[in-house]
């Protein structure tokens, strides 16, 4: 018996969020919009009233305003967004346990076991878009199939606030006619490379040779070729059992080159904050820290350090940083991007050892307690309710937050 999978994409998500607080801007062009000082001061949402206006995700500011003179914009509010997304994935929760969070706005769920309860795929997704949109006033677009990838691709195939049904009979009519970057996991590069054997659609990968599709892409090739094919049988994780991630990492691209070692500092705090506070989010410690430096010719190095024992504190984790950076990097030299990762994870409470000084171990518990009430302060009053001086008062432009949202084109 097949599976029942559902894909539901949230619509404009980051906009839709915002427009919640800003409801005076729900009928005008609007976006949200990283700062327009800094160098990624780019787009990363949009309303369905801008996206009319061929605004689009990652481009500059004045690009979209050359498209849109009225469009407005407002700053985008992080600990909002993943705020609504814990409420929508409980939403999704009453239906099944089966639920797969793919990202801050998106979620597999696998509903087999629940269509005597609450219906057909179909009639599941339509509720919970009705559900969503009654309790959150947010709205969706659902796929359903029999597997992850064509759910997926359903989600995709009508927005905004749509369900699309894919099935073994329906899918080389809706599916092996579109473009070929139109098929999941198929970037820029790897349709470049199909196309110059002359295959652009779907179907045409779909009936290509595997093995002249596996020579040329390597083993992601056989992956899409099976996929094309409806080939896939991938479970949904359940909620409880989720793969712990495997690193934590944050990097930002400067207003302006570091130079020297003050610059370095002020950026490796906080880089190293938000990555300490991500890892106690998700419950976890580092035994390594892994630094990334690209200079203004777009030169990259990568390096890291293990640690004595693991650490979800900003100080431990910013010391390992610029040890590395001294070690590896000559300060005088400008520095355009750097990326600060907490690597090799395991879970907070695993045993480690202790320090043969007292006081090292006491500072080691003064250090979490502080830094969980960090925590719970910007839990409560947002990200910027309370942080570092220099950083306050830093020029480089350092802005910690900026994912952008994928487009619903």
């Amino acid at each position: 018996m097949d599976r029942t999978i559902l894909h539901c994409d949230m619509n404009g998500f980051f906009a839709s969020v915002e427009l919640l607080d800003y409801p005076h801007l729900k009928d005008k062009p609007m976006a949200v919009c990283g700062s327009p000082e800094n160098r990624h001061g780019i787009i990363l949402a949009k309303n369905e009233i801008a996206k009319k206006y061929g605004v689009v995700t990652a481009e500059t500011l004045w690009q979209a305003r050359k498209k849109c003179p009225g469009l407005q914009v407002v700053p985008p509010h992080h600990d909002k967004y993943r705020h609504y997304s814990r409420l929508i994935n409980d939403i999704y929760l009453r239906f099944t346990d089966m639920v797969e969070p793919f990202s801050v706005d998106e979620s597999w769920l696998d509903v087999t076991g629940s269509r005597k309860l609450f219906g057909t795929g179909k009639e599941i997704a339509d509720t919970l878009r009705e559900t969503v949109k009654k309790e959150l006033d947010l709205t969706l677009s659902a796929g359903v199939s029999f597997n992850k990838i064509f759910a997926k691709m359903g989600s995709d195939y009508k927005k905004p606030d749509a369900t699309t049904v894919i099935t073994r009979e329906n899918f080389k009519n809706l599916l092996w006619p579109m473009d070929i970057r139109a098929m999941f996991f198929v970037g820029k590069v790897t349709a470049h490379k199909l196309y110059g054997c002359g295959i652009k659609t779907i179907g045409e990968l779909a009936k290509s040779d595997k093995s002249m599709i596996t020579s040329l892409l390597g083993k992601q090739g056989g992956v899409i070729h099976d996929y094309a094919n409806g080939l896939d049988t991938t479970p949904v994780l359940r909620y409880d059992q989720l793969e712990k991630i495997k690193s934590v990492g944050n990097g930002t691209t400067f207003r302006r080159n570091l130079q020297g070692l003050d610059d370095i500092k002020v950026a490796v705090t906080g880089l190293s904050d938000t990555v300490a506070t991500r890892l106690r989010k998700h419950q976890m410690k580092a035994f390594g820290v892994k630094v990334d430096i690209k200079d203004p010719e777009f030169k990259v190095i990568s390096r890291q350090q293990q640690l004595d024992n693991p650490t979800n504190l900003t100080g431990i984790i910013a010391d390992a940083a610029m040890s590395i950076i001294k070690k590896s990097w000559r300060l005088r030299d400008p520095i355009r991007m750097l990326t600060i990762t907490a690597i090799n994870l395991c879970d907070e409470n695993q045993a480690q050892q202790l320090s043969l000084f007292a006081n090292e171990n006491a500072l080691v518990e003064k250090g979490e307690k502080v830094e969980r009430t960090i925590d719970d302060i910007r839990e409560k009053f947002g990200g910027g309710a309370i942080t570092f001086g220099s950083i306050l008062s830093n020029d480089i432009g350092l802005d910690l937050e900026t994912p952008l949202e994928k487009d619903d084109e």
